[in-house]
């Protein structure tokens, strides 16, 4: 039996690496002063990354690009955290999607449920006058992505937070966000029809 090709293909989880982007853009490109305060969070493991305005070192960690930080793995697209010898300390964002399921007034659209695993390291979590790292993390995720439209229809909503501790070292946050897809999922341009016909 051949396959259609020209069937136009149209699914929520084809709409997934654009709601990637579009959360990564938000969070380090949208708003570049808070960009800056979550880069330090992340790259700068010191009591005083925050406090520490005169610093060449500090200030350099708040112009790294985001394909640094994905590459050096400070933002995360897959479960899996890998250590490597002698490797500094790191704080992790970790993004995940989850629970995709029928929306229920209109079964055309998909809900699914975003996940951002805070992760630190348990030494680092402190930084000062009741300042705790992953707090402060999840605190610019939230008020970044709270509320904001990405594709499909609806808005971003906070679902809730749950501790996550992976072992004595390394321990933050789930915090989960509702989502939306709609018709706007479709197989992004005709290049993967040319590909399975070559």
């Amino acid at each position: 039996m051949l396959v259609d090709l020209t069937k136009p293909i149209k699914s929520s989880f084809l709409s997934v690496e654009r709601d990637f982007r579009m959360i990564i853009e938000k969070l380090f490109a949208d708003y570049p002063q808070h960009a800056k305060i979550l880069k330090r969070l992340l790259v700068i493991n010191e009591p005083d990354c925050l406090d520490n305005i005169t610093s060449e070192v500090y200030k350099n960690a708040e112009n790294i690009s985001v394909s640094e930080l994905i590459q050096k793995g400070y933002i995360r697209f897959n479960p899996k955290v890998k250590f490597y010898e002698h490797e500094e300390v790191k704080s992790y964002i970790i993004l995940s999607m989850d629970n995709f399921i029928t929306n229920a007034n209109n079964p055309q659209f998909r809900d699914c449920t975003v996940y951002f695993d805070v992760i630190c390291h348990s030494d680092c979590w402190d930084m000062g006058d009741f300042r705790e790292r992953p707090f402060y993390i999840m605190g610019y995720i939230d008020g970044l992505l709270n509320e904001a439209r990405l594709s499909g229809i609806g808005t971003f909503q906070f679902a809730g937070a749950n501790e996550l501790v992976l072992d004595e070292n390394l321990s933050g946050y789930t915090m989960g966000f509702l989502a939306i897809h709609g018709t706007d999922d479709t197989l992004p341009d005709d290049k993967w029809l040319n590909g399975a016909r070559a």
